[in-house]
């Protein structure tokens, strides 16, 4: 049922629709390097084999789990010796790689030059954030776009098509009565939805009706929890709901997806690191030892694997569900980073800057920078920032005790 042309394609129609951006660029027949994020099943594979199908060009793929420096270079030479005459027609080779969050740094620096001359246009796929797990330099020469999870016009429009199309359940008698549960175990995934339908098709006897409704999809996934989730992707709709349940201060929801993770054979180091970016970005300031907490039962989870691990990481989810929350320093640094990328790379002051030269101290590097340990209190008023943003503030610490002592302090220094 993959998709073969753009018309057949369902959903991210912010991309793909008439006038949108790799529309125009599919129709041109010029197609730049890019990078798709987005979660599984929404059409990031299957829309990078139909640029190459429309555009003729030479289709190669590497998958980051499998593939090293050696299967990068061996095959960027491949798509040297093929390229041939074809960049007069802007057919240039094509290089898929699924899951290029999981490609460490030299693996990724290993593809700058090919993209960079043009051996090769660089097609990525990723359901991480590419700006924590790409390499700038990679990132400057690949524009990045978002695919979304598939709304439900676009989830029934697929089933439709499903059951008019697919060579087995379009000579069964299918009858949908309901969906609702359908959709929201497949959570915008349509990988999913069809790994849903075929356990429906198999659980069906030859001769009786498939029916489709809210009991019957709620019966046949629990009796076959993991059946319909053949490539592993229904832990990003369970972490999720972990997660939000911790930042929601409810443990003994906390327990419940930590025990369907568990008995769904999640990697348990997978739900550490996630209790690790949590205490950062949930807890954090309210209470700063939540991290270590965190961190110690990422390494004891190593340490000891499972079925042991399962103490460690419950009595962790628990914990950091009964902490207080702040996101201040989550929402510090994300201000931070937009005033970065407004004001660009504002100069350091004189007195902050290193001196570790006759020169620069001629041109009074680090002069008049004032010693806090020199001072009462250790502290001393000056300016640490530039300029230009001298007064601006990112840090907004939110009302729970321990924030409410560090403001304080903070008011008693600078006012």
């Amino acid at each position: 049922m993959r998709p073969r042309t753009l018309d057949d394609y369902i959903g991210q129609t912010h991309l793909v629709g008439p006038g949108n951006v790799l529309r125009r660029m599919i129709d041109s027949g010029r197609v730049a390097s890019f990078i798709l994020w987005g979660p599984p099943g929404v059409g990031k594979t299957t829309l990078a084999r139909i640029i190459a199908n429309t555009t003729k060009a030479p289709f190669y793929t590497l998958s980051a789990v499998t593939s090293g420096v050696k299967e990068v270079r061996d095959v960027i030479e491949q798509c040297k010796r093929s390229a041939g005459d074809m960049f007069s027609d802007g057919a240039r080779p094509i290089l898929f790689i699924d899951e290029i969050h999981r490609f460490s740094k030299s693996q990724q620096d290993s593809l700058l030059g090919a993209v960079e001359n043009g051996t090769v246009t660089l097609i990525g796929a990723t359901t991480e954030n590419p700006s924590f797990e790409i390499i700038r330099p990679l990132l400057s020469r690949a524009q990045v776009y978002v695919l979304k999870p598939l709304e439900e016009e676009e989830l029934k429009h697929l089933i439709d098509h499903t059951l008019a199309n697919d060579e087995i359940l379009k000579s069964r008698k299918v009858r949908v009565e309901q969906t609702a549960a359908l959709f929201r175990y497949a959570g915008g995934d349509a990988r999913k939805l069809l790994n849903i339908l075929d356990l429906l098709e198999q659980s069906t006897g030859h001769g009786e009706d498939i029916v489709i409704n809210d009991r019957v999809i709620t019966e046949r996934l629990q009796e076959n929890p993991q059946a319909y989730d053949k490539n592993g992707e229904m832990h990003y709709d369970i972490i999720s709901a972990f997660i939000k349940s911790i930042r929601g201060s409810d443990p003994d929801a906390a327990v419940y997806w930590l025990a369907r993770m568990i008995a769904g054979g999640e990697d348990p180091e997978f739900i550490a690191r996630r209790l690790v970016i949590l205490a950062s970005e949930d807890i954090g300031l309210a209470q700063p030892y939540a991290m270590m907490v965190a961190n110690s039962c990422y390494e004891i989870v190593q340490k000891i694997g499972m079925p042991e691990g399962r103490i460690p990481l419950s009595e962790c989810a628990i914990y950091l569900a009964t902490c207080p929350k702040s996101n201040s320093a989550y929402l510090a640094i994300d201000a931070a980073l937009a005033e970065v990328r407004a004001s660009g790379n504002l100069p350091v002051p004189l007195h902050l800057r290193n001196a570790p030269t006759s020169l620069m101290k001629k041109l009074d590097y680090g002069k008049e920078y004032k010693y806090a340990h020199d001072y009462p209190d250790h502290f001393v008023r000056q300016q640490f920032r530039p300029d230009e943003i001298a007064d601006k503030r990112f840090w907004n610490p939110a009302h729970n005790q321990a924030e409410d002592t560090m403001s304080a302090r903070q008011k008693s220094r600078w006012g």
